[in-house]
């Protein structure tokens, strides 16, 4: 049975619409809910014939309106986007689709006109056990070892990284689960036969190869500040929830995060040096909304299924830990330095002489204690650091 998908017309408008309207505006995503596309993308077309008057849709100024009908003008057939994508083996995925991811329509009016994919993964599928890793692009060597250790841990136990294959973080945790041999998500903000930045061909070619590219821009088209600001927004909405990695209190990340919780997804945090910069943005989500994690098993205790538990955190146990609780008091009435008397070791463990006599030879077959003449004293494994620095807790 052939995979349910848009009809053809309805594509092909959707596909003329990435030409026409910038991604994330209500303003069109309303025009697309109440007219449907093939009527919105008529209405403008009939502008662009030349027809005189106001805006044949609502909800827009005249110059807005002017820009819109221009833009249709220069661009090309559909269809052209359409033969040019396959060349690279992408494809165009929209509402309708069976390959549609239906968290996307939590956005509202804000959802994507429709998505440009490459790489052979069906993507709702896989945006189903997904989790966004995101972060500063000016990144410290910190910043690249978690971001590399979490997209290589969730992608060894079976879930897809999602990121922005930018610079910094977003490498590390696309780099991580490739290197996993893990399933890897970049979301660009340019077409998706574009790279950006340079320096990242490598990189996005391999994440097609052996994940999948998304954007939602036409191909051919440029990155711009505001496009990178709402393309966070496919990132949170395509997820589970979002671990930012080093952000500062203007991050780009923190927008990702922030969007995660607006839609009902989790916001995490790795947490960093206090004096650092770079992670004052983290801290801050920490404080208030965002949950701190510090590997990937802590990410998906929190967006798994129920039973997908992190494994509980303690200390080495040490000797002494396994003392039973009256020896344990005997040992800790020993001083540091020096004998004491069983009258005053049996004083400060607050037991008899004959039972504090008992532990004390207990304590020696263990190599705890020492006699020496009338008293007795901790031998140097007793004496030895309890915590790696010697320091107390």
């Amino acid at each position: 049975m052939t995979a349910p998908s848009a009809p053809e017309a309805v594509r092909l408008a959707r596909a003329r619409l990435t030409r026409i309207v910038e991604p994330g505006w209500e303003v069109a995503g309303r025009w697309l809910r109440e007219y449907g596309p093939v009527e919105t993308v008529r209405r403008i077309d009939e502008a662009e014939e030349g027809r005189d008057g106001p805006p044949s849709l609502p909800g827009v100024r005249a110059e807005r309106w002017a820009g819109l009908v221009a833009r249709a003008r220069a661009a090309p057939p559909p269809e052209r986007d359409l033969a040019r994508v396959a060349e690279r083996g992408a494809r165009f995925v929209c509402p309708g689709d069976a390959e549609w991811p239906g968290q996307l329509d939590d956005l509202g009016d804000e959802r994507p006109v429709g998505l440009w994919v490459r790489g052979g993964a069906g993507l709702r599928l896989w945006a189903l056990r997904s989790v966004a890793v995101v972060g500063a692009r000016a990144c410290t060597d910190y910043g690249v070892r978690m971001g590399a250790s979490l997209g290589a841990g969730l992608a060894e136990r079976g879930w897809v990284v999602v990121s922005g294959g930018a610079y910094g973080v977003d490498a590390a945790a696309h780099r991580g689960a490739l290197g996993a041999s893990g399933a890897t998500v970049a979301v660009l903000a340019c077409g998706v036969d574009r790279v950006y930045p340079r320096g990242h061909t490598q990189l996005i070619d391999r994440i097609a190869e052996q994940g999948l590219v998304v954007a939602e821009l036409p191909p051919g088209d440029h990155p711009t500040p505001n496009r990178f600001i709402l393309r966070n927004r496919v990132i949170a909405a395509l997820t589970r929830g979002t671990v930012v990695v080093e952000a500062a209190y203007r991050s780009g990340a923190l927008g990702t995060a922030r969007w995660a919780l607006r839609l009902g997804r989790h916001a995490m945090g790795v947490p960093g040096p206090v004096t650092s910069g770079v992670s004052s943005g983290v801290h801050e989500l920490l404080r208030k909304e965002g949950v701190l994690v510090t590997d990937a098993a802590e990410v998906i205790e929190l967006i798994g299924d129920m039973g997908e538990l992190a494994p509980e955190r303690r200390g080495p146990v040490l000797p002494c830990d396994l003392l039973p609780p009256a020896t344990a008091r005997v040992l800790a009435a020993l001083p540091a330095r020096g004998t004491h008397t069983v009258a005053n070791i049996s004083r400060e463990a607050e037991a008899s002489a004959d039972d504090t006599i008992g532990r004390l030879y207990e304590l020696r077959s263990l190599g705890f204690v020492e006699r020496e003449g009338d008293g007795w004293q901790l031998t140097r494994q007793a004496n030895s650091p309890v915590f790696p620095d010697g320091g107390a807790p």
